[in-house]
């Protein structure tokens, strides 16, 4: 499905084009959740920010931490500098929030993992106080929550949801979900009021079994409802408590998308019949609304979809939200068969004259901005976003320009990044995100991520290329035009031997002299396949594999499984020396020395150097990422630690290989090289808002002397995605 609305914008916004000039959304900020735990709780254990609402003034924002059972507080009356603000225990699982002056109203699940005798109940939080004043017992387990515009009523969608565990999570599974209003009285909640709406009888999925799942209220008083996993809309008067009107939301057919999992992205694919089953929905106004069609148990259409309040579908994305995120290098290809960049969440906000649209894609750590052109008109892609892992609560603050998303992933026992809530402020500045994205090739975008190597081209200044490791298969050198900004990949090329393609985990690659290129393939000694091996490949310029070189025996075991990072070379024809890096040290090394190997193609003899690596902080550890030839004897490596953030260790060094002789292999001494700093990275990351990328693995240097670097998003999995490319000028060594 080619649709005319997103090429353009590709064209004008992901291009660098200017025919949509006007103001964009830029990340200014992002605040560690942990970072608000008391000092009573362990700050290694899981927390979530997952819905997430502000104060009237735009100052303060509230999010639900359902790990920690508590709701969490952020000072952001100076937005760029989010400062923690409070953290409420909730004695439950929070689930969903809303702010009335200086109380926030939270739903709260009571009855953990038994589904079949859900409990609830809404809380009181004075956010003045930091303490629960008041709960009103909801007789189910809430889901989401909202207030009416005119702020009388409090709308809850009482989910009652399903234990997916149980006969595959099939339906039904009772009791059934509800919609409960109950009235404001005096700015609290006056649960006397609470009025219950049947929602059974209406879904022709699972009629008994409702599971109401999120709701939002337009400025008449009605509140729409989805019922994801019945593929059902509801239309409710929160003024009377009636169902005025409910209707399916359907399927949609899919052309052009990635359905198999099987380490490549390639979206020539189709799905038929796929049932939307949305998840968050939002007025944009009082006759429209739009969902994000996430799906839970049979469907999941990946996209957006805009309705009308009498059920005809105005627009759906169809093809394009998955698209986008292959372009950007944000799509998860491990979701391939599932539910692919799967929106979740989805959010409408009035920013002077535009009403935007913001779609939060969960599995691809991304949220999408789009203008809404009004009433028959398809909605126009603005840019996108990047997120934490995994957002789900989004948040427009109009009234200070700012945009707000919450991301519920929290990878800290894995060693990855924590759950964030990142802020994002609107302004005349051009869109910083994205820095390199994919162009078309026969009618499809070029699929990538996991970028793990650069090189320069021989000739051509700004052109550059790249490889990508294990995350994808099989293995492939991409074309980047760097002279453009973003920069584009422009093209790319399979490596093949005997005519078939092979994958290697390649980290590294360098430009030949004679024409080619050689790549440096990491391997793990514990595995028996060759290809899991420390291998240089000498390959052709269409990506042939001409020759592999294995290590030399007495070599090869004292290697670990932190093997080949990088690769580069000198001299040409018979001086031609080929370096390689290695990330940590090996069996063979003193602590703190990680080896620089040489080998001469002429020869076919190995040379080794140690690197001497920065002390790394205590449970972190420190290695080279990448390897190359700056001229005049001077080689740049990429030293890093495997931390995230401002006290991370991202640096390049250079050393000087002038006069200097690798030891043969088996040599008692080996001479150390005498590194120099040549760039502190960690300001150039943590200047961009996020949470201090860890992955800074490719580095070159082109034709005219200016300075590339680029970060691994390990392919989209256990990670948000974010690929940061850096064009640093021209560099004095």
């Amino acid at each position: 499905m080619r649709n005319p609305f997103v090429l353009a914008a590709l064209a004008s916004v992901l291009l660098g084009g200017t025919a949509f000039a006007e103001p964009m959304f830029n990340r200014i900020a992002t605040f560690s959740v942990p970072l608000n735990l008391p000092a009573d709780r362990d700050a290694s254990k899981k927390t979530v920010a997952e819905i997430i609402a502000a104060n009237e003034a735009g100052t303060l924002l509230a999010y639900t931490d359902g790990e920690q059972k508590a709701l969490g507080l952020i000072d952001i009356t100076t937005a760029n500098a989010p400062r923690p603000a409070g953290f409420v225990p909730l004695g439950g699982e929070s689930t969903s929030v809303t702010i009335l002056g200086d109380k926030a109203f939270v739903a709260v699940v009571t009855s953990g993992d038994n589904f079949k005798e859900p409990t609830g109940h809404l809380a009181t939080v004075d956010l003045k106080t930091r303490q629960v004043v008041a709960t009103c017992d909801l007789g189910g387990q809430p889901d989401s929550v909202t207030l009416t515009k005119d702020k009388s009523k409090i709308v809850i969608a009482i989910e009652n949801e399903r234990d997916e565990k149980l006969n595959k999570g099939a339906l039904p599974q009772l009791p059934a979900g509800n919609v409960t209003l109950i009235g404001i009285k005096d700015g609290g909640i006056d649960c006397a009021s609470r009025q219950v709406v049947d929602m059974t009888g209406i879904a022709a999925v699972e009629p008994t079994d409702p599971e109401p799942e999120f709701v939002d209220v337009n400025q008449d008083g009605l509140a729409v409802v989805t019922l994801q996993e019945n593929n059902h809309l509801a239309i409710i008067d929160t003024r009377t408590g009636k169902l005025v009107a409910h209707f399916p939301a359907s399927t949609v057919d899919l052309k052009g998308i990635d359905k198999t999992r099987d380490g490549q992205i390639k979206p020539v694919e189709e799905l038929k019949g796929v049932a939307r089953e949305p998840d968050a929905v939002r007025w944009l106004d009082n006759d429209r609304f739009v969902t994000a069609n996430e799906g839970d148990w049979k469907g999941g259409s990946r996209g957006f979809t805009i309705f009308r309040k009498d059920g005809t579908i105005e627009f759906d994305s169809g093809n394009t939200v998955d698209r986008l995120a292959i372009q950007l290098g944000h799509y998860p290809e491990r979701r391939s068969a599932a539910k692919g960049s799967e929106p979740e969440g989805i959010e409408a906000g009035t920013y002077g004259n535009d009403r935007l649209i913001f779609v939060g894609l969960e599995r691809a750590s991304l949220v999408l901005v789009y203008k809404d052109e009004g009433p028959g008109r398809p909605p126009r892609y603005l840019q996108a976003l990047p997120a934490g892992i995994a957002p789900e609560g989004l948040l427009a603050i109009p009234q200070r320009n700012l945009f707000v998303s919450a991301s519920e992933a929290d990878l800290g026992e894995k060693g990855g990044p924590r759950s964030a809530v990142t802020i994002y402020e609107r302004s005349e500045a051009p869109a910083a995100y994205p820095t390199i994205v994919s162009t078309e090739v026969d009618g499809a975008p070029i699929g990538w991520g996991a970028l793990s190597g650069l090189s320069a081209h021989a000739t051509l200044p700004g052109r550059l290329h790249a490889v990508t490791d294990n995350a994808y298969s099989p293995s492939r050198i991409l074309e980047i035009d760097a002279t453009q900004k973003p920069a584009r990949i422009t093209g790319e090329t399979t490596l093949t031997s005997d005519g078939k393609p092979v994958s290697h985990d390649v980290e590294g690659i360098a430009t030949r002299p004679a024409g080619g290129f050689w790549l440096a393939s990491e391997g793990n000694p514990e595995a028996k396949d060759k290809r899991t091996q420390n291998i240089l490949l000498r390959v052709s310029a269409k990506g042939e594999v001409q020759e592999e070189i294995l290590l030399p025996e007495e070599l090869a075991k004292q290697a670990t499984r932190f093997g080949f990072e990088g690769v580069a070379v000198t001299g040409a024809g018979a001086d031609e020396t080929v370096w390689l890096a290695v990330q940590r040290e090996w069996k063979d090394d003193p602590k703190g020395k990680a080896k620089i190997l040489s080998y001469k193609p002429g020869s076919k003899s190995w040379g080794v150097l140690h690197y001497p690596l920065t002390t790394a902080a205590s449970g972190a550890w420190m290695g080279l990422s990448e390897l190359t030839f700056l001229g005049n004897d001077t080689l740049a490596v990429i030293e890093r630690d495997n931390l995230f953030g401002a006290k991370a260790v991202k640096t390049l060094a250079t050393f000087s290989i002038k006069g200097v002789t690798p030891a043969a292999l088996g040599s008692a001494t080996i001479p150390t090289v005498e590194k120099k700093l040549l760039r502190d990275l960690t300001p150039d990351l943590m200047k961009l808002g996020g949470y201090g990328l860890d992955k800074v693995e490719g580095m070159t240097v082109d034709k005219d002397g200016n300075l590339f670097v680029v970060t691994d998003n390990d392919g989209v999995d256990d990670s948000s995605g974010e690929t940061q490319f850096l064009a640093l000028g021209k560099i004095a060594h």
